[in-house]
């Protein structure tokens, strides 16, 4: 759909970015913090870093956050590391990690940047992992204690939390993010298990939030990517619907509406990964009512029938990590309307508009979008000088096609792409740079760790101060 005009972007949309604590704060073990399933790799991709120091944030966050104000963010997305409050994930607490985000917070209050809080991004507590991570029920409990430290200590200042970030990835891509148990002896029926319990985990969290905190919002923060038919061919168009339910609806029909959706469960059951569900479960799941949907958009992907032959299933981007596609169920399949960036993740900017329709008409909650970004090569050239159009042009795309979003009648309040300040890429080392803030250090050269502002810093400025209106 055309328009004439399009609808402004609403007063007090939360222009930010986001982080995560393992990515970007380094000091892995400092002051208490215990170690967590990150922390605790004893491989990494060939080539790439660890994440013992990765940007330093811990050190310098408020030189970070200055730097933030001065681009004019409303808002700051960032996570807590469970490790740093509870060093072994369900023992006492650690009054240093307390004390850091309490200053983090107030240091964001004091530019008037709104902190929007993941209580959860891929760091579970190792001790936890040593237990039996989330295939043990107890893990439910020990996130549920978490939660409400965090709600008793920051409720006073926070006012968007953010549940559990890319739960479906953990399930989906575990072992490319380094969640996944390399010991697990089926791992399908295991994920799924660990799987229910987060679901539970998060019902319980939703609901204490609203018990303890009544002026506060909270949410989900899935990574949600439409799933196109490679063709009109009807058989395409299932095997689409096949993998949107268990990719996508699978964890948000359970956030929303605390009910399984009937096709990813009929795959679970036809797969023999149904998990238990022990009494009480469903009670918990249905009375759990978020607030938001917060959501994470890189690209589409496009899905065709599966051949059943064996050769379903392909590597996304050339990481052999990040496999789709599965034998009877969906064949995973390139665009080719689409073009792709340098790591071969192909670029949907209307796919996005497409995604933030689809999501409000299933669900009608307001949308904020957590994550959103470009991963380049920077090149640091003479002068301090970054010159990253192709990030600008990136989010001026998917930038547009927000505010269509918003003309189509989409309730969308926030965007905080990916990523605030350079950081270290999940699975690609720090060479993979996404943020609006470079930071000068390389794999293994720490260098200075300078903080160097990119061209984009200066586009997203102007753009934030126009609240959306000065795209070019």
């Amino acid at each position: 759909m055309k328009y004439n005009t399009l609808a402004p972007f609403p007063k007090g949309f939360l222009w930010g970015a986001s982080t995560s604590a393992y990515q970007v704060e380094g000091a892995w073990k400092e002051d208490g913090k215990g170690p967590s399933v990150i922390d605790a790799r004893e491989s990494y991709p060939e080539g790439t870093t660890d994440f013992k120091v990765a940007s330093d944030h811990y050190h310098r966050y408020k030189e970070d956050i200055a730097l933030f104000a001065e681009m004019g963010f409303k808002a700051y997305r960032f996570s807590i590391a469970w490790t740093r409050i509870i060093p072994d994930g369900d023992g006492d607490i650690n009054p240093k990690g307390i004390e850091f985000y309490s200053n983090l917070i107030d240091e964001l209050l004091k530019y008037d940047i709104e902190p929007i809080v993941t209580m959860y991004h891929f760091d579970l507590p190792n001790a936890l992992q040593e237990k039996g991570g989330w295939s043990n029920r107890a893990t439910i409990d020990a996130f549920e204690k978490y939660a409400k430290i965090l709600f008793e200590h920051y409720g006073d200042r926070v006012k968007y939390w953010l549940t559990i970030n890319e739960q479906n990835m953990m399930i989906l891509h575990g072992s490319a993010l380094g969640t996944l148990d390399p010991n697990l002896e089926d791992p399908k029926k295991e994920l799924y298990q660990q799987n229910h319990h987060m679901l539970v985990a998060q019902a319980k969290a939703i609901h204490l939030c609203h018990e303890l905190l009544s002026e506060a919002k909270i949410g989900p923060a899935p990574n949600i990517a439409l799933i196109y038919p490679a063709s009109s061919q009807p058989e395409d168009v299932l095997a689409a619907f096949n993998y949107n339910a268990i990719r996508n609806w699978l964890y948000l029909d359970m956030a929303v509406y605390g009910r399984y959706n009937t096709t990813a469960w009929a795959y679970m059951k036809e797969k023999g990964c149904t998990p238990q569900i022990a009494e009480g479960d469903m009670e918990i799941l249905k009375c759990a009512k978020p607030d938001f949907i917060a959501f994470n958009y890189y690209t589409s992907q496009t899905a065709e029938a599966s051949r059943d032959d064996g050769s379903d299933t392909a590597a996304r981007g050339g990481d052999q990590h990040l496999q789709t596609g599965e034998a009877g169920v969906y064949r995973g399949s390139s665009n080719p309307h689409l073009k792709k960036n340098d790591f071969g993740w192909e670029i949907d900017p209307v796919g996005f508009r497409s995604t933030l329709r689809e999501i409000y008409d299933r669900y009608q909650l307001p949308l904020i979008i957590t994550e959103n970004g470009l991963g380049a090569f920077d090149q640091l050239e003479e002068g301090d000088v970054i010159n990253d159009d192709y990030r600008i042009d990136y989010l001026k795309q998917h930038i547009e096609q927000i505010q269509l979003a918003v003309t189509d009648g989409v309730d969308v309040f926030g965007y905080s792409p990916w990523s605030a300040i350079d950081l270290i890429s999940t699975h690609q080392g720090c060479s993979k740079r996404y943020g609006f803030i470079y930071v000068n250090r390389d794999e293994f050269d720490l260098k200075d760790l300078r903080r160097i502002r990119k061209k984009s810093f200066y586009w997203y400025k102007e753009l934030i101060a126009s609240n959306g209106e000065k795209l070019d």
